[in-house]
């Protein structure tokens, strides 16, 4: 017989209350189980900014901080781009993934392009022929038969083998409003039109391709390909598409299905370079006739927004308010991880996958993180798997060793991240205007002037004070990386440093600065002892354009002044906006500025002709914005930017540098370098700052990064401890009450 509250229910007597009751035992299960679902809840990281990934599938997570504008190839030239186009796309060449120097391999093409040339009469010449003697370099390049595009409806068909969203009926489009509303897709092979049809397409007015003006010098006709486009395009509505097949164009042909040919004026060998970026990349006619469709712009539904191409992923999202996705091409061709690369890369793993099969990973998660901080936490957190350092995070993340070396604080080598470190390919330097009277032109006095104020600065201090060491003090104006930079003794400035060598090291590849009294002496033998001009007894008084502004630009400014101080100089600093200063540059009315440069391709040439007297800023508006000339440099650059990397351009290359060491034209800053964090799980890491294709080569190990998050996104279980006891202090008197007064109502009713 059951009892409730003391009272036998089942004596037919007895009338009962039949109001619930709760007891300490249900009480306690109560508690149990809200102990137990708070618990349930902690067992994974509830923090987890993703949904988990199907099992099986490889995902590798990152950021981004702005939208892409433009993802189009022939249009786009920004960085934040590049890392979704060098991923999508796919050019003729590719950059080999661990080879230092920066070496071009094959990457569509079968193997690297032939080169050919003519003269003024289209006769063939021999490789070996004079520059001069060459009017026409035709480069032909065979590509890898069975590539084929990304899924993509411009390439869907009818049954009865017609394109099926061309043309699209204007209820059908109006009905859509998102790309992947388009339910119907195909592919195609990759044929060698594809390329020449994007060729042509720099020069497509509708496109506005930013190399169009620097490849209309280079590729034949491709300047009068674009003022016929231009005249087509004025006559026709704005949208109308424009047949770009139908226009003449002897710049670049077909072959064959496989092979086409692209002519360029003159001797151009940097043109390989061009040929391992995105505006090479081949483009399918189909995808402009798709979205050259009325009612597809208005929609957003373009190249810019969503490309197709060849390379190992494709777009399969873009919410550019919340996430991009890209996700593994299932068309994608075979590719495998390198099987070679630099001394020290199997000591590193970086040849554990060599011969595998690329992508390794099936998707790539872009979330939209526009503060340094959150990004920051959450990649500690092990939600990105990797991370730039920023001033906010430098001093957790990074410590200076005995040596000066960047090296990992003792957080982050227990969380098991992983420092890597690169010298960009790019330079920051301090130019003298060639043109000023007192610090220009080629006499012994002002050189001598220049070489003290080279000493004087010092640039070391300036890296660890402003770039906590992010940056390699600058020799010459080739960065590390580049064919033509010289590593260790052969590498210093004997201007501005020495070998800094204990006995019996001759050649111990260390180096410091020279002392200040070599640029006092310098500076004398100018004439301006002490920083007095000789003749007049006045101080030497310089002047420092710069468009630098806010409090981290005064800091630095206050820091250049007390470098030219050691010497006794007074250095003025004359701050404006980017226009004025502009308009100072281009009239040489500056005397001292600050200048950097990117390189568009990994070769001297791209940055020796910064020093080339032609192109000098004043008067040819160029990018030799010291306006240097040296008749012997000048002569030197026109030989080396035709020449193959070898031996012979290596000595012209080191004269060169040797020159303008010696003209001291800049102060040799520094070189940027990277700083770049990863988690453990993260394989195949190596910085290569040319490439743009590397989500290819990268390899995660998601249990490792699933025991990651679970170490370090522990729940905090003491609040939901405290939370359950002060829940059953407030209950259980409640309860106790309420049972007392059951049990009365109970025996009251007997």
């Amino acid at each position: 017989m059951a009892s409730r509250g003391g009272v036998d229910v089942d004596d037919p007597g007895v009338r009962v209350a039949r109001h619930p009751t709760v007891s300490g035992p249900t009480i306690k299960a109560v508690m149990a189980v809200l102990l137990a679902s708070l618990l349930s809840a902690c067992s994974q990281p509830a923090n987890s900014p993703y949904p988990p990934a199907p099992p099986g599938q490889s995902v590798l997570y990152s950021a981004f901080e702005e939208r892409p504008k433009h993802l189009d190839p022939a249009r786009s030239y920004s960085e934040n781009e590049y890392v979704y186009l060098g991923n999508i796309y796919e050019p003729p060449l590719q950059y080999h993934y661990l080879k230092r120097p920066y070496t071009l391999e094959p990457q569509t093409a079968a193997a690297m392009p032939t080169v050919r040339y003519y003269d003024g009469a289209g006769r063939p010449l021999p490789a070996d022929a004079p520059a001069k003697a060459i009017a026409v370099s035709e480069y032909e390049i065979r590509i890898r038969p069975g590539v084929r595009y990304q899924p993509h409806p411009c390439f869907a068909r009818t049954p009865e083998g017609k394109p099926r969203y061309v043309p699209i009926r204007a209820d059908e489009l109006a009905a859509m409003d998102s790309f992947q509303d388009f339910t119907e897709t195909g592919t195609r092979e990759l044929t060698a039109e594809d390329f020449v049809y994007q060729i042509r397409r720099l020069a497509n007015p509708r496109v506005q391709s930013p190399i169009l003006g620097l490849m209309a010098d280079y590729i034949v006709g491709l300047g009068d390909l674009a003022k016929a486009l231009g005249q087509a395009a004025k006559a026709q509505p704005k949208d109308a598409y424009l047949d770009l097949n139908a226009f003449a164009f002897k710049g670049a042909y077909s072959v064959d299905r496989y092979t086409y040919r692209v002519r360029i004026q003159g001797k151009y060998p940097q043109f390989l370079y061009w040929l391992a970026m995105p505006f090479f990349a081949p483009v399918p006619e189909e995808a402009e006739r798709f979205y050259r469709q009325p009612g597809m712009a208005e929609k957003n539904f373009s190249l810019d927004w969503q490309p197709v191409g060849t390379g190992a992923y494709y777009l399969a999202e873009n919410d550019p308010n919340r996430v991009m996705v890209l996700a593994r091409n299932p068309h994608y061709h075979d590719d495998f991880y390198p099987a070679e690369g630099d001394p020290g890369d199997r000591e590193a793993g970086l040849l554990d996958d060599a011969g595998r099969r690329l992508p390794m990973v099936d998707k790539v998660v872009y979330s939209l993180e526009k503060e340094d901080v959150p990004y920051w936490n959450k990649f500690l957190q092990g939600y990105y798997d990797a991370s730039g350092v920023s001033s906010d995070s430098f001093d957790q993340a990074i410590r200076m060793n005995a040596d000066g070396q960047p090296d990992l604080t003792p957080d982050m080598r227990e969380r098991g991240i992983q420092l890597s470190t690169a010298a960009r390919p790019s330079l920051n330097y301090m130019g003298f205007n060639m043109l000023d009277p007192v610090v220009g032109g080629n006499g012994e006095a002002a050189r001598k002037l220049r070489q003290a104020l080279s000493i004087a600065v010092d640039y070391e201090e300036f890296i660890s004070i402003f770039l906590n060491g992010r940056g390699i003090p600058g020799q010459g104006p080739i960065p590390p990386g580049i064919f033509g930079h010289r590593e260790g003794t052969q590498g210093i400035n004997p201007v501005i440093f020495r070998p800094d060598c204990g006995a019996g090291e001759p050649a111990c590849g260390k180096f410091k600065r020279r002392p200040l009294e070599d640029a006092k002496k310098l500076l004398a033998e100018a004439g301006y002892p002490d920083g007095r001009d000789a003749r007049t007894g006045q101080p030497l008084t310089l002047y420092f354009d710069t468009m630098a502004s806010g409090p981290e630009a005064k800091s630095r400014m206050d820091w250049f002044r007390k470098q030219f101080a050691k010497l006794g100089i007074q250095l003025v600093i004359r701050a404006t906006d980017y226009n004025r200063f502009q308009d100072k540059m281009l009239k040489g009315s500056e005397q001292l500025f600050e200048w950097g440069w990117n390189a568009d391709y990994p070769d001297p040439e791209n940055f020796l002709f910064l020093l080339y007297g032609p192109n000098k800023k004043v008067g040819a508006g160029g990018e030799n914005a010291a306006n240097y000339q040296n008749p012997e440099f000048d002569r030197l650059f026109e030989q080396m930017k035709d020449m193959d990397n070898g031996p012979e351009r290596q000595a012209v290359i080191d004269r060169m540098v040797e020159l303008v060491r010696q003209d001291a034209p800049w102060l040799f800053a520094f070189h940027p370098k990277s700083f770049g964090l990863r988690h453990g799980w993260v394989k195949n890491a190596k910085p290569n700052l040319m490439a743009h294709n590397l989500l290819k080569y990268r390899r995660v190990d998601p249990a490792a990064r699933e025991a990651y998050q679970a170490r370090w996104n522990q729940p905090a279980l003491l609040p939901v401890f405290v939370m359950v006891a002060l829940l059953a202090a407030l209950v259980w008197p409640a309860v106790t009450a309420y049972r007392r007064r059951m049990r009365s109502r109970a025996t009251d009713g007997i």
